[in-house]
């Protein structure tokens, strides 16, 4: 039943992935994108990676997502400003993503993978909390810095000029 389960999360998410990049309206792109982060967390379940899995609904969906749905929201009431995300170069990016493909299939192909019978790690949250809030402290707070002004530059850029 888990490898069943497994399969069908993973072609939901495929699918609402392949609905992000071909979708007409940047609105259902969003909502596509929620499914696929949604799907990103339940993999991550899988893997027992509890604290990513955790990471991903707060950070991805709870934050970046909102953020882009009232982005688009707030550019669609902008009337000086042509929204398109009509896409010029589809073949290019195919050719890019078949090599892509073809590239990641060949090294998955070749690699000897090595085979380890399933454990549950004892604990991950308090290995990654302590990485995050002692060694990588800098760089975590720098991160945050820089996502700040993007979001304060975004909404400076989306006013409109008095």
């Amino acid at each position: 039943m888990a490898d069943i389960t497994f399969w069908f999360i993973s072609a939901l998410t495929i699918i609402s992935a392949f609905f992000v990049v071909s979708s007409k309206s940047l609105l259902y792109s969003a909502y596509s994108l929620l499914v696929t982060f949604l799907g990103i967390t339940a993999l991550y379940v899988f893997l027992w990676a509890d604290f990513l899995a955790v990471v991903q609904v707060v950070v991805y969906v709870g934050g970046i997502l909102v953020l882009i749905i009232f982005g688009i929201m707030l550019t669609n009431k902008i009337s000086s400003v042509n929204i398109s995300h009509t896409s010029v170069q589809k073949g290019v990016g195919a050719v890019v993503v078949l090599g892509f493909l073809g590239a990641l299939g060949y090294v998955m192909i070749s690699t000897p993978w090595i085979q380890l019978p399933n454990s549950e790690p004892l604990e991950t949250t308090r290995s990654i909390g302590r990485l995050l809030m002692i060694d990588y402290l800098l760089p975590f707070e720098a991160a945050s810095f820089l996502l700040l002004g993007a979001l304060i530059g975004a909404t400076t850029l989306s006013r409109k000029d008095d």
